[in-house]
């Protein structure tokens, strides 16, 4: 099973699971740890959507919403940051949170400094740095890349995309749109050498044909100027033949 078809049965499991409980149910809570936890489930922003889930926000588990919505789309960063007010991760989450930061620096950057990851992820050294990329990582199928230990980076050739971020939608529209502007213009411009092409083939067409008229043209006068005598016929040489042997 492929890792988006696995994403998409996972999501339908929680949302159903969300959609069934109360905003002030315990089980709803039970439910945002879970899928938080899952090493499978990278994706929240489905059961964040969700009204139930949403209305936490007015009610004494609305750290949970706020922990959600980190998993949507923190990082490490962003929870060291707000620790405070957020409920204390597990371990499970720790490493999901760890991991969904690997894939919103590749979303930006192609090659990740090591320098950079270990600062970002809390590691204390390149061979821990490795392994996590490895293991935890790309084992998992979220990233695929390779690890240069001499320039101490990680080249990044597949990363899944995290859940779109509030206003992300807007912008990617926007860059949506003049790539398609920029492609209309180069198939406008493509079309129009694609004609010149035509059009400059059926003008040496033209001008081989009138060569070749002028060719031929030449060709008569030459022989209008110069005929080529006929040959004689036998009988007739040896008619004169005979006739100067007279002689």
């Amino acid at each position: 099973m492929d890792i988006e078809q696995k994403q998409s049965e996972l999501i339908d499991q929680f949302v159903k699971q969300a959609s069934s409980n109360s905003p002030n149910s315990p089980a709803i809570v039970s439910v945002i740890v879970d899928a938080t936890s899952h090493p499978s489930l990278f994706a929240f922003s489905e059961i964040l959507a969700l009204p139930n889930v949403l209305q936490l926000e007015a009610s004494e588990n609305s750290a949970y919403l706020d922990m959600l919505r980190l998993f949507a789309h923190g990082t490490w960063s962003d929870y060291k940051s707000n620790a405070d007010r957020l409920p204390k991760l597990t371990p499970d989450q720790i490493l999901k949170l760890k991991q969904l930061t690997v894939l919103t620096l590749a979303e930006t950057f192609k090659v990740l400094p090591y320098d950079q990851l270990m600062q970002e992820l809390d590691v204390t050294n390149v061979r821990e740095l490795e392994d996590f990329l490895i293991n935890e990582c790309m084992y998992a199928g979220i990233v695929r890349g390779k690890l240069d230990q001499l320039r101490r980076c990680f080249e990044v050739q597949f990363a899944a995309g995290r859940d779109l971020r509030p206003g992300q939608l807007g912008s990617m529209i926007h860059t949506l749109s003049n790539w398609l502007s920029t492609s209309e213009n180069l198939l406008v411009s493509i079309q129009e050498k694609i004609r010149w092409a035509d059009s400059m083939s059926e003008v040496d067409k033209k001008h081989r044909k009138e060569v070749e008229e002028k060719v031929e043209e030449v060709k008569k006068s030459l022989f209008k100027l110069h005929p080529v005598s006929r040959p004689t016929s036998t009988s007739e040489a040896m008619r004169r033949s005979a006739l100067n042997l007279v002689e």
